[in-house]
């Protein structure tokens, strides 16, 4: 089975039928199938942080949801150790060349740890980063 890393930009497109990227990444799913995924505490964070200023009904989807992805089988969410803060953190530092966000940084991190070479997202970053935006 296909394992692959899920960024922010593709989890909200999923959840928000109105995102520019939500027919692409249903397609995408479509045709991964069976596939798995990785994806981190620090993406859910973002993604809630993405639904905080929408009404209740999306705030409530959206934390619904990422409840339910911790008791999905086929979804592996990493958490946010102390060790991958600071894993990440230097990569943040040694990349100043770059604009990648210590969340980009981390999700790097956790790819390279699990060998992924593809991520479900739209972020030009993975690219940057040696790895296959499958959303681009």
């Amino acid at each position: 089975m296909k394992t692959v890393f899920a960024d922010a930009g593709y989890w909200i497109a999923i959840l928000n039928p109105a995102d520019n990227l939500r027919a692409k990444a249903v397609s995408l799913s479509n045709a991964l199938e069976p596939f798995q995924i990785v994806t981190s505490e620090m993406i859910f964070t973002e993604v809630l942080n993405s639904f905080s200023r929408r009404e209740s009904a999306f705030r409530q989807a959206a934390a619904q949801f990422v409840k339910r992805s911790f008791n999905n089988p086929r979804i592996e969410i990493v958490a946010q150790t102390s060790d991958l803060f600071h894993q990440s953190l230097n990569l943040y530092e040694q990349r100043a060349d770059k604009d990648w966000s210590h969340t980009d940084c981390a999700s790097f991190c956790i790819m390279q740890q699990k060998n992924i070479l593809e991520a479900l997202s739209h972020d030009r970053h993975f690219e940057q980063a040696g790895f296959v935006a499958l959303l681009r």
